[in-house]
């Protein structure tokens, strides 16, 4: 994906992606460590329900 703007040149994924993270980190710095912490939940719930749900496939 390869999007041209006019004064800049060509802007690809990984581009946008950085400009994105970018933006996340300065203006949204104090909410930051908060959104960290809940993706990390989320992922340690979600890692947690696929195990039970393999463990009873397991039993079955």
């Amino acid at each position: 994906m390869n999007t041209h703007f006019l004064a800049f040149g060509t802007f690809g994924t990984m581009e946008i992606l950085i400009v994105a993270i970018l933006v996340l980190v300065l203006f949204c710095a104090k909410k930051l460590p908060t959104f960290a912490r809940s993706v990390g939940r989320s992922m340690g719930e979600f890692k947690k329900a696929r195990k039970e749900f393999e463990d009873g496939r397991r039993e079955e």
